[in-house]
């Protein structure tokens, strides 16, 4: 069995429960996302400097970002282009948070991130199990990618 496989099993050994499920769907993509704020939220003229002042995707988030997608590559190379759309997606949606002005970026990414969490572990009382990645940290990753799973079979894509 390839190890994504095994990935996904485990973590869906936790995630059994119509309503951890539902909560997952909703929760997982906002914390992925509030990470991706609140990272793009530290400056970073380091970066700015090197790839090009007025960039507006010259942040660390995206440079956090392609470390991720190396490990996700790592894992399935098809998984990794569906996560790598979605991180875009994510890194967008913070550009247009950052420029709306009607809330610092690193703000609605926090209250996003708690919100998000108390969702996670009110999903997973009702599962009755503990989160996953109390037993390896990697699962933050697969959680994201768990879900994306489900979307390439429903697409008949293979992963």
């Amino acid at each position: 069995m390839r190890r994504i496989d095994e990935l996904l099993a485990e973590y869906g050994e936790s995630h059994r429960n119509a309503t951890n499920k539902a909560i997952h769907w909703i929760c997982v993509p906002l914390i992925f996302f509030s990470i991706v704020g609140l990272i793009a939220s530290i400056p970073s003229g380091v970066i700015e400097r090197f790839l090009g002042e007025g960039n507006p995707y010259a942040n660390w988030a995206a440079v956090i970002l392609i470390l991720v997608l190396v490990y996700y590559v790592s894992l399935s190379i098809s998984l990794s282009i569906g996560m790598l759309l979605f991180a875009i997606m994510c890194l967008f949606m913070a550009r247009v948070i950052s420029e709306s002005g009607v809330a610092p970026l690193w703000l609605t990414s926090i209250v996003i991130f708690v919100v998000a969490w108390i969702g996670q572990f009110y999903g997973h009382k009702v599962e009755g199990k503990k989160p996953s990645f109390f037993k390896d940290i990697q699962f933050l990753l697969i959680g994201p990618a768990w879900l994306m799973h489900f979307i390439y079979k429903r697409l008949g894509i293979p992963y």
